[in-house]
């Protein structure tokens, strides 16, 4: 699983410039006034080989009673209850304040990594302008600046040092649990969906209310499943906590818990509630799907509490809102009356075997040609793409590599055409497929 850090802090401290930064990414709005982040952000960033998620959060104040700031607080609750490690955000150039001491009163309580990091520090010297921060008792402080990068890699090393070896030795046990031929099948979704129903309904028992109690220290939820001679490790993504992590303040559902398990996955069966329609958080759960590059299978749940005008509707917003994936397999079900649930398993399967889907470099190549003669790609500048080779470089999800020249000016829309005819060559159902274009260079260029 991904390591997961929390940005805490008060408004206007830097947490999202930091974000952006950790994440390579512009996703979180920066500007300079306090408030303009409220909701919990969520993205992936890497170091080195590594991997993890990061949570942005608005200004945090623990004591709000009331209005837009105790529900901004509630939202960092959850990061808090969410994550691995907590970066606590201070501002090096307006120093301690009443609003950290309350932060940092909460983060002692709570007995989780935490690491404090002295923004806005470009130009400052590691010396008596940070001591003021030792009065908070969480230990040493890490000068940095988001703005221009400096001690960003050394925070994240820090932040993440006590994690990756029991992340690696945990990666390590995973993979010599996971048997050959196992599918690991996610179920994700909002909350209410029906998720835990649904598998309670393929297992034949309530099996899934027996996980709200403590025994499981990642909180991972892997229930075996063998359906005619196919072995699953269903991962359900219903955000259960042992009874010690849940709060009343906190709402059970953790975003954390479904991109950990799209991530774990090879196969994602995305849930949508017919009764709500598509929503915005299923399209950023099936935004993360796509960007995973894990194989996916939707299905809309309680299909028979709506009549046929909303069925209209339901299906009109899936082409709309999640026109990206077009090439899942829609079906229509209820988990509770156990209607439409035979045919999911069969795109299950054809999703997982598109997706380790082994393909000839003979045949892309072929293919590759056939489909240049068929319809030229266009002039770009001076000169027209070449489209010379192409070969597989990598499977979940399938990757094409094409080589030639002048690839630069290769047209998203010509790079659709290409998926599309490999996608029908290969018979390629329920798995993103990524084209990669190299463009060979003349080694007498600069000659």
């Amino acid at each position: 699983m991904k390591p997961v850090i929390a940005l805490v802090g008060r408004p206007n401290v830097g947490k999202s410039t930091l974000f952006n930064r950790l994440t390579k990414s512009r996703d979180a709005i920066v500007a300079d006034f306090a408030g303009l982040t409220r909701d919990r952000h969520y993205g992936d960033g890497q170091l080195g080989k590594y991997e993890f998620i990061v949570i942005d959060t608005g200004g945090f104040e623990p004591t709000a009673e009331s209005g837009i700031y105790k529900e901004m607080a509630k939202q960092t609750r959850q990061a808090v209850a969410e994550a691995d490690v907590v970066i606590f955000v201070l501002d090096a150039r307006q120093g301690l304040s009443a609003q950290d001491h309350d932060i940092g009163n909460y983060l002692r309580r709570l007995s989780k990594p935490c690491l404090l990091v002295a923004n806005k520090a470009e130009g400052m010297q590691e010396g008596h302008q940070l001591v003021e921060f030792f009065e908070l008792g969480l230990g040493p402080v890490h000068a940095v600046s988001a703005a221009h990068g400096q001690g960003i890699r050394s925070m994240v090393e820090l932040a993440l040092d006590p994690l990756l070896a029991a992340n690696e030795a945990f990666a390590e046990d995973e993979s010599l649990e996971q048997e050959d031929g196992v599918i690991r099948l996610a179920v994700a979704g909002r909350p209410n969906v029906g998720k835990s129903t649904l598998i309670n309904t393929w297992l034949g028992e309530e099996r899934l209310v027996a996980f709200d109690l403590p025994g499981t220290t990642r909180d991972a939820i892997h229930v075996p499943l063998e359906f005619k001679g196919q072995r699953y490790d269903l991962i359900d993504t219903a955000g259960l906590r042992r009874k010690g992590k849940v709060f009343e303040a906190i709402e059970k559902f953790s975003v954390v818990k479904t991109l950990q398990a799209i991530a774990s996955a090879n196969v994602v069966l995305l849930l949508l509630d017919a009764t709500q329609g598509v929503t915005d958080q299923d399209a950023h759960i099936a935004g993360y799907i796509l960007e995973s590059g894990r194989a996916v299978v939707l299905a809309i749940n309680k299909w028979d509490a709506i009549d046929a005008y909303q069925r209209e509707l339901v299906q009109r917003s899936i082409e709309t809102r999640l026109s990206f994936l077009k090439f899942a397999k829609l079906h229509l079900i209820s988990a509770k009356n156990r209607t439409g649930l035979a045919p999911v398993w069969g795109s299950i399967g054809k999703a997982y075997k598109s997706a380790f889907c082994k393909m000839s470099t003979p045949v892309l190549t072929r293919l590759l040609l056939e489909s240049v003669q068929f319809q030229s790609p266009k002039r770009g500048g001076m000169f027209r793409p070449k489209l010379r080779y192409a070969h597989q470089g990598g499977m979940n999800p399938p990757i094409i590599v094409v080589h030639g020249n002048s690839l630069d000016n290769v047209t998203e829309s010509y790079k659709r055409f290409l998926e599309g005819r490999f996608r029908k060559e290969f018979g390629l159902e329920g798995t993103p497929l990524r084209i990669e274009l190299k463009t060979s260079h003349n080694p007498y260029k600069d000659d």
